[in-house]
C-alpha cells in the first residue's frame, strides 16, 4: 500500500507529521505537495494531486490530504470518479468510513488536529488498519457512489 499526502498551508505543518509517522511506521509515502509552507497556496490543486494518485495506483493505495477545516480537500478530491474521501474527527468515524465506505482518501483538519498527536495518530492508524466489510450493502453502495456522473 502506497500512501499520497498532500496539502495546503492550513496544514502543512500536520502534513509533514503525518509523513515523519507513517514512514516511522513503515508506510511507503508519496508527498503531492506542498513541499514549503507558502502562506498563499491553494488546497484544490494537492487535492486533485492526491486523488490522481490513488486513482492511478494499486487497489490499495490510500491518500491523506489536510487543510484547514478538512472540508475543502474533501469536496475537491470528490470530483474525482473512484475517490471516496472522507472528512474525520475520531478513530470511530476512521474506523465506520473504512468499513462502511471503503474510503481511500482521509481528509484531516489541520486546524483541531496539528497540536493533538495522539487524536491524529489514532485516526489515521484505525484509518489505515480497517478493512472495507464487504458487507452486500455496504458494497452495493459503494459501486453506487463510484457510478454516480
Amino acid at each position: 500500500m502506497k500512501i499520497y499526502l498532500g496539502a495546503d498551508h492550513g496544514g502543512f505543518n500536520l502534513k509533514e507529521d503525518v509523513e515523519k509517522y507513517l514512514i516511522r511506521a513503515g508506510y511507503t509515502v508519496e508527498d503531492k505537495g506542498n513541499d514549503v509552507f507558502d502562506p498563499d497556496d491553494d488546497y484544490p490543486q494537492f487535492a486533485a494531486k492526491v486523488a490522481l494518485g490513488v486513482l492511478a495506483g494499486d487497489e490499495d493505495d490510500r491518500g491523506i490530504i489536510v487543510c484547514t477545516g478538512a472540508q475543502g480537500v474533501a469536496i475537491a478530491a470528490n470530483r474525482f470518479k473512484g475517490i471516496r474521501a472522507s472528512v474525520v474527527w475520531d478513530a470511530h468515524e476512521a474506523k465506520m468510513t473504512r468499513n462502511d465506505n471503503d474510503s481511500n482518501v482521509l481528509c484531516l483538519p489541520g486546524r483541531i488536529m496539528t497540536d493533538n498527536p495522539d487524536l491524529w495518530q489514532g485516526i489515521v492508524e484505525t484509518w489505515l488498519s480497517t478493512p472495507f466489510s464487504r458487507a452486500v450493502r455496504h458494497h452495493r453502495r459503494v459501486k453506487e457512489l463510484d457510478n454516480l456522473n
